[in-house]
């Protein structure tokens, strides 16, 4: 197989997907953009808000699995329709920030469709639209490209 120039010689990107289970399906598409994209994928494997039946054991258990999941990625996607993101993706873009990873969101705060950055990274990869910390945990408008 024929892969890109960045794949073949740093090896693909790691996105980790944050965002509530409650989007299930949403997580589901952004699973296969991010893998067609060429990137590595880490996402949830458990939706409690979704359906799937946890104990505030496996819950506590989970959270930290996603925060070490978070560790191994090279930048983290939000899935958030509507704008939303609840306590524990706050908490998990916060230590995102905090480790030094980049965060975009799929949506913006008004719950519209972020676009992808036409920029490039320095193996070739697309650069998602990401914040700058804010405590509004959006991008300003002048931070998306024309």
């Amino acid at each position: 197989m024929n892969y890109p120039t960045y794949i073949r010689e740093a090896g693909p990107r790691i996105v980790c997907l944050c965002g509530s289970t409650r989007f299930r399906d949403e997580f589901a598409v952004a699973n296969r953009q991010q893998t067609l994209a060429g990137r590595i994928v880490l996402a949830p494997g458990v939706f409690g808000h979704s359906g799937d039946s946890l104990t505030e054991d496996d819950k506590a258990r989970l959270d930290e699995l996603h925060l070490r999941k978070i560790d191994l990625a090279h930048s983290v996607l939000v899935v958030n329709p509507g704008g939303y993101i609840g306590e524990s993706t706050r908490r998990e873009i916060e230590y995102a920030r905090r480790t030094g990873k980049p965060v975009a969101f799929m949506y913006d705060a008004n719950g519209e469709p972020r676009e992808p950055c036409r920029r490039h990274d320095e193996e070739g990869f697309p650069i998602l639209i990401v914040d700058t910390g804010a405590t509004d945990l959006t991008p300003d408008a002048d931070e998306v490209p024309a």
